[in-house]
């Protein structure tokens, strides 16, 4: 019976392998479909913090014609857009829209006692267009918080008294300065408003002021604060769903901003009502913003270039220069970095992008895709099931039966789970299998006597075939994660780390283990090996090795000026950077490893290393917000790399062993 059922589990690899290329093919529309959205959108949108800015401005002699100096200049350079928050009392009386007083001061000012129980704000508008366009604004406000307001005036100039104190009425915002905003359309920027949570979910002021943007050409905007407006009242008011008709009603969409330490609740929930209106927006801090122009200009064109980025946000500051005895800004850096001589804006262009208002991707979604990734599912299940068949084969149709089962229940439970499992498995499926069959046709050629011709030749095949199965993982993510969700980086692949870590983790279990005698054996033989202080400094090495390659993997790893300025050269040399571990040390070692293993039997252990580079280059597609096609460039430029560097190895190491086969003879007499 046994016998039997290691028959059928050995026989149906063959089928697997059918299945397999069936995934593979359904996934190609299901891929195409993913390139056309991600080339729907190529305008970029450049905004300019305005309250950064008139910050700056106030530290000059002239504030006003300093900020319209420097507005003019921004325009000149390429920004087309600024960011305006709501606006507060306080803001408008910086800005000297306003005067304000308090009841002691009122008082004072008519010669009188001031009131024992009363602590107002006094507001007179400095002009009849700042009365005109801030009073309706402002009673509207404080009437809906259920504050009193009402009529005053002070040497014949029109105001207010609101009745709460000034402490409190100062943290009340309103919508973005009318005065300011017109000044700004005068000018030919577009307005990107920030909305705050901070106040009760009001709909008919909300409306009002989504109707106002619209009038000004509001497009998108970007949410200030934790949460998204109406986060807060929408267990009682579903205030998100109300603020999502709004939002679509006037045909204003939303930016997600990048590298957020905690995404701002409800965001995700209002996207999806807006039907994903979405673009992604990288923001460069104002401690960044007078770095190098070259390094900004390079971070630039990267973000919109590799990240799928549509909106660049500029913050500056202004900061006492002891040095230089002023103060400053680094509004200067940031036009040098779009324009000359750091070239941004040119740079960008040359890669196909224009500047305008950002746009949402135009989703392409067939109609047949749902039924493709079915077939693709299927496909992801039996490729997962053939990597188990090479470490248990006895477990091969059950791998395949229990994965059915499982994938089935968890899409009933949660279906975006189900995707990314089934990715992430096959992700780790990929590389592993790949790995695994290299080091059978390694151990299975060895047993010739190959000349180094041969050797080199069977190794570039090897080479070949191993990353088109490495490879083969990648259309079954793309596939399976094909969605906007995940481009927008609004739905996370989690658990990508293990991609890093199991295949090489494998492909050491393979190399050692399954030697073709006896698992039970080699482990009972690893078990009775005695420990040198050899083997204990190998294994500290291997263990500070493997830190610092986990502490390099995903977003946080700390690169060095030397490796940023290598970064750049192949940036400006290629158009698209490969990963330094591709082709500097895995993809050489694995040429290198592979042609001396085909001659030396210990050299096969230099193919765990070699793993690195096959992980990687399907862990390059795991990262859903970059082009795919991007992805691709990159992946196969560090194999062409990868594989010159590899012939240069062999070429050394064919040098050193001839002199050491002519010398060594010498030496040893």
């Amino acid at each position: 019976m046994y016998q039997k059922w290691q028959y059928w589990n050995t026989a149906s690899r063959k089928w697997l392998w059918i299945l397999v290329a069936l995934g593979l093919l359904a996934s190609i529309p299901v891929i195409a479909d993913r390139v056309k959205t991600e080339s729907s959108s190529k305008k970029v949108e450049i905004v300019f913090d305005y309250r950064d800015l008139t910050e700056a401005a106030s530290y000059q002699a002239h504030p006003q014609d300093y900020l319209n100096e420097q507005l003019d200049r921004l325009k000149q350079a390429g920004v087309n857009s600024m960011a305006m928050y709501e606006s507060t009392l306080d803001d408008f009386r910086k800005t000297g829209r306003v005067v304000t007083y308090t009841t002691q001061n009122v008082a004072d000012l008519e010669k009188r006692l001031s009131p024992a129980n009363e602590n107002f704000t006094y507001v007179v508008f400095t002009d009849k267009e700042n009365a005109e366009a801030l009073k309706p604004l402002i009673v509207r406000t404080f009437t809906s918080l259920g504050i009193n307001v009402r009529p005053w005036s002070y040497q014949g100039q029109e105001g207010l008294v609101v009745e709460t104190s000034p402490e409190d009425a100062y943290l009340k915002p309103m919508q973005p300065d009318p005065i300011a905003m017109k000044q700004l359309r005068d000018k030919g920027f577009f307005i990107v408003p920030r909305m705050s949570d901070s106040l009760p979910y009001n709909q008919e002021l909300t409306e009002e002021m989504l109707a106002s943007f619209q009038k000004n050409g509001v497009k998108r905007i970007l949410f200030e604060g934790d949460s998204v407006k109406g986060f807060t009242d929408n267990e009682k008011k579903h205030s998100l769903a109300a603020f999502a008709k709004l939002l679509n009603k006037y045909d204003i969409g939303l930016a997600t901003i990048e590298n957020l330490k905690k995404p701002q609740a409800g965001f995700n929930s209002l996207a999806y009502d807006i039907h994903y209106n979405v673009v992604r927006l990288y923001s460069l801090s104002d401690k960044d913003s007078t770095l190098d122009v070259e390094t900004l200009a390079d971070r630039f064109a990267l973000a919109t270039k590799d990240r799928n980025i549509r909106m660049l946000y500029l913050n500056t500051s202004a900061t006492r220069s002891v040095a230089e005895a002023k103060v400053k800004d680094s509004v200067e850096n940031l036009i040098h970095t779009l324009d000359e001589p750091g070239n941004a804006i040119q740079r960008m262009e040359k890669k196909g992008f224009e500047l305008g208002q950002a746009e949402p991707f135009h989703v392409v979604d067939s109609s047949i895709q749902r039924y493709l990734k079915m077939v693709v599912v299927l496909g992801a299940l039996t490729f997962i099931s053939i990597m188990v068949s090479y470490f248990v084969p006895a477990l091969t149709l059950l791998a395949f039966a229990l994965g059915l089962v499982g994938s089935a229940g968890l899409y009933v439970l949660n279906s975006s789970l189900m995707e990314q499992t089934l990715a992430l498995f096959a992700a780790i499926s990929g590389p592993t299998i790949a790995m695994i069959i290299a080091v059978r046709t390694v151990r299975m050629k060895r047993e010739q006597e190959l000349s180094p011709g041969k050797r080199l030749a069977q190794t570039l095949v090897l080479y070949v075939q191993t990353a088109i199965l490495s490879l083969a993982a990648v259309p079954f993510v793309i596939a399976l994660l094909n969605s906007i969700a995940y481009s927008l980086v609004l739905n996370q692949f989690r658990g990508v780390s293990l991609l890093h870590i199991v295949p090489i983790f494998l492909a050491a279990v393979y190399i050692f283990f399954y030697r073709g005698v006896s698992i039970r054996e080699e482990v009972s033989k690893l078990l009775r090996t005695p420990i040198t202080v050899l083997w204990i400094i190998v294994l500290a090495v291997i263990g500070v090795a493997g830190m610092y390659y986990l502490s390099r993997t995903g977003n946080a790893g700390n690169v060095s000026s030397v490796e940023l300025a290598f970064r750049n050269f192949l940036e400006n040399a290629f158009g698209v950077r490969p990963r330094n571990k591709e082709f500097l040390l895995a993809h050489p070692l694995f040429i290198a490893g592979t042609f001396l293993a085909l001659k030396y039997r210990n050299a096969i252990y230099l193919l765990i290393i070699a793993a690195i580079g096959q992980a990687s280059m399907v862990d390059t597609f795991a990262h859903i917000h970059s082009p795919a096609a991007l992805s691709l460039s990159r992946g196969l430029l560090g194999l062409g790399l990868g594989l010159l560097l590899g012939i240069i190895a062999i070429v050394v190491w064919q040098v050193l062993e001839g002199c050491w086969k002519k010398w060594s003879p010498q030496l040893k007499r």
